[in-house]
């Protein structure tokens, strides 16, 4: 499957947390950048950081119930091959990282079966990383 880069642009209230975050934690390479933004390398896909007065969803995140877990939203994040995941949930822990939903497996054996973690990047943006035990059930129902 090949598939276009996206490009998404999120507010950060704390440009050097942020930076510090993405580029030490999760080991993105940094791109282009100024003093109000930094472009990183997102898996592949181009992530933005850019400086902005804290939003009301960073104040206080809005949750929707799925499975059992109070899933954040807005979100957003990628789906990683299954090794990719596991270690970058391992990366994760070897951080400190506070998860808001800890990295587990979703319907296992089933239809769909993936792995999923929640997590807040220090501005209180959140993200979801997915893995997938057959990519070709992405979009399955």
């Amino acid at each position: 499957m090949s598939l276009s880069p996206f490009h998404l642009a999120i507010p950060v209230h704390d440009l050097p947390a942020a930076r510090r975050f993405y580029g030490e934690v999760f080991g993105l390479a940094e791109g282009r950048s100024s003093a109000q933004w930094v472009d990183f390398d997102f898996f592949g896909h181009q992530l933005v950081i850019h400086e902005h007065p804290k939003t009301a969803s960073q104040e206080h995140a809005h949750t929707n119930p799925v499975d059992g877990h109070d899933v954040p939203v807005p979100h957003f994040g990628v789906v990683l091959a299954w090794e990719q995941w596991e270690a970058l949930a391992e990366r994760l822990k070897s951080f400190g990282i506070r998860f808001v939903i800890e990295p587990h497996i979703r319907f296992r054996g089933q239809t769909g079966e993936q792995a999923t973690m929640f997590l807040l990047d220090p501005c209180g943006n959140a993200l979801e990383f997915k893995a997938f035990k057959d990519i070709g059930q992405l979009f399955a129902k």
